[in-house]
């Protein structure tokens, strides 16, 4: 701000502002002389001469664009000034250059040694026009010019993007908040993807959260994202926690943090794999450089060099297409209440309850814990209501670290409910509300299409609508998974899916336990010749007949124990399809999915009676050694 500037401002010429300066005013009106001195004092104007002086004054001066811009920045810069004997004068511009005006003008006023200043914007520079310094100043930020010392945020968002791509991805999209580091992260965001000869998308750099980044998540058209801002991550972590997706099983996540000791609320219980940017140790740097420069010494670096480490990993992983093969699961997911008592009821007989229990249930639900037990990862499909029966079943499949991005929320819908009345004898009568069940449809299941990625095995079960099982199989079938049918219902299984099955597993509908064996074999025998490839029949004690084309062979276990389908079928199929994902050979895995169902029908609990892999295959080696592969 100079004496022209004051006189324009003023509405005065230039020698009636230098008159009423230097107190040779008697001429002026006291009007006159009070609209400039209003001026001069809202702008802390002193003449130029003034500012300048051979005397050490050991301050320095700081002027900040904003108050948030530099976080633990200005702590550096205040606790190095004072170890060198310096004072710290503070100005905030609120990015509002008129206010940026008015703390340049009151420098001269406070008599510094040194400035270090974030400029507002590029107009910026005009204010400093006219002034002789005598002083240094350091520029800083990303409108300071080609001096201007950097935050190292673009060299940061490279090498986090390098992490990324270490990882295999190539479809990576970027966070962004807008705001002083924004120009720099995106350049290093870019030259990293241009330096491994990655083309980049402008469609994937996002500055809200918004459906569009949510449906290339989910369609795998962004398998990772780099973040400009710890906020920004932990708001996006807790979206895709509201949506139930897994960070980094459905996308990885890798963001920059202030080395600030306040941390938002959000990042309670959460860890992010994060580089800590040191702004304490930059601001030491900037005002070591400035006072080397106040006092003739030329010794600091030309730039501020920060070496990255990652503080954890937990949020990077593979693409999903580059992990282990999955199976997936679909079918119904129903919250049962199973009721205990003495005798089942009679047609208008009304009983006592002993004890009741609520847990997730249904086949579909039911393998895949079983499955996730046997340590194989395992992706459920189904829908499930827009009530707290559903956040039950959410709770469930994520204590058994079950993929759950398929499972998907119905509005105006209730989750399936199933009521069960079992007696002392271990018989049952069950009553089943479709719910959300109902609604699982064609359109729903192709919604989806991107969870079949990478299955090996698909479980589809017949209690779902026959749409849903038609579109399943054929999705499957493209994704290039094995399809083992579970056939539960009575229903006939549909013609337009019989040649794509792989393996039907289904029960013996019927009491003459005297001919249950020849009763299997006609059955299998109908589906073969339908062009079903593998069939295995649930014959209870007698074990599991299993048909291909070739041959019949019946497996069991050493010690039978199956008296009642229960969810010993549940248990077989799961154990099945884990086994060969092992690499066993069908007849193998069907063994020793006799086995884990012999162990699940001795228990009287339901999901608890899964058995684990350790468990099931030290039982198995004890009586069958060679059965396991060692």
């Amino acid at each position: 701000m100079n004496i022209k500037d004051i006189a324009r401002l003023s509405k005065v010429s230039a020698s009636t502002v230098s008159k009423i300066v230097n107190s040779k005013d008697d001429s002026i009106s006291s009007e006159t002389r009070e609209r400039v001195l209003s001026v001069i004092r809202q702008y802390h104007y002193t003449p130029y001469a003034k500012i300048s002086s051979q005397s050490k004054t050991w301050h320095i001066a700081v002027i900040l664009r904003s108050s948030i811009s530099f976080d633990t920045t200005l702590d550096g810069i205040i606790q190095t000034a004072q170890q060198s004997g310096y004072g710290t004068v503070v100005f905030n511009s609120y990015s509002n250059i008129e206010q940026e005006s008015k703390n340049i003008s009151a420098l001269s006023k406070h008599k510094i040694d040194g400035v270090i200043w974030e400029p507002v914007s590029k107009e910026s520079f005009n204010k400093l026009k006219g002034i002789e310094h005598e002083i240094p100043w350091l520029t800083i930020g990303s409108i300071g010019g080609d001096e201007s010392l950097l935050l190292p945020y673009s060299d940061a968002a490279y090498k986090l993007t390098e992490q990324l791509i270490s990882h295999g991805h190539t479809s990576i999209g970027c966070l962004m908040t807008d705001g002083r580091r924004t120009k720099d992260f995106l350049n290093g965001f870019k030259s990293c993807l241009f330096d491994h000869h990655l083309d980049f998308d402008e469609s994937r750099i996002f500055f809200d959260l918004n459906d569009k980044l949510v449906e290339k998540i989910s369609d795998h058209s962004i398998t990772a994202l780099v973040s400009s801002h710890y906020r920004k991550a932990l708001e996006f972590q807790q979206l895709m926690t509201s949506l139930n997706r897994s960070i980094p099983e459905d996308v990885s996540l890798v963001s920059i943090k202030n080395d600030t000791n306040e941390q938002p609320i959000l990042a309670k219980n959460s860890e992010i794999s994060t580089y800590t940017i040191r702004n304490a140790d930059f601001g030491s740097y900037l005002c070591s450089k400035l006072i080397d420069e106040i006092e003739k010494r030329h010794e600091s670096k030309t730039s501020f060099v920060q070496e990255f480490h990652l503080d954890n990993t937990r949020t990077i992983g593979s693409p999903s297409q580059l992990r282990k093969q999955k199976i997936t699961i679909i079918g119904s997911i129903n919250l049962d209440t199973c009721l205990s008592v003495q005798n089942l009821p009679s047609k208008n007989e009304s009983i006592n309850v002993q004890t009741s229990k609520t847990y997730p249930n249904g086949s579909a639900i039911n393998q895949a814990i079983a499955v996730s037990n046997l340590g194989q990862r395992v992706t459920l499909i189904g829908n499930v209501g827009y009530d707290l029966d559903a956040d039950k079943i959410y709770k469930t499949l994520s204590q058994w670290a079950i993929d759950s991005s398929g499972v998907i929320r119905k509005h105006e819908s209730h989750t399936g409910k199933a009521y069960t009345l079992v007696d002392a004898c271990g018989d049952s009568i069950t009553s089943v509300i479709s719910g959300a069940n109902s609604t699982l449809n064609q359109s729903n299941i192709q919604d989806r299409a991107n969870l079949f990625e990478n299955t090996a095995y698909c479980i589809i079960q017949s209690d779902i609508p026959v749409d849903a099982i038609i579109s399943a199989c054929k999705i499957a079938k493209k994704a290039g998974a094995k399809i083992i049918f579970n056939h539960v219902s009575s229903e006939n299984i549909p013609k337009e899916i019989i040649d794509k099955i792989d393996i039907l597993f289904t029960n013996i509908d019927s009491k003459n336990t005297d001919r249950i064996e020849e009763i299997a074999k006609e059955k299998s025998s109908s589906f073969i010749n339908k062009g079903v490839k593998t069939v295995i029949i649930n014959m209870l004690h007698k074990g599991y007949l299993l048909s291909d084309y070739k041959e019949e062979k019946i497996v069991k276990s050493n010690e039978p124990n199956i008296e009642k389908y229960s969810n010993c079928s549940d248990a077989f199929v799961s154990a099945l399809a884990a086994y060969m994902l092992y690499g066993y050979t069908t007849n193998q895995a069907a063994e020793i999915a006799a086995y884990a169902a012999n162990y699940s029908n001795s228990r009287e609990e339901i999901t608890p009676s899964f058995i684990d892999k350790y468990t099931l295959e030290t039982s198995i080696t004890m009586p069958k050694s060679s059965l396991i592969n060692q």
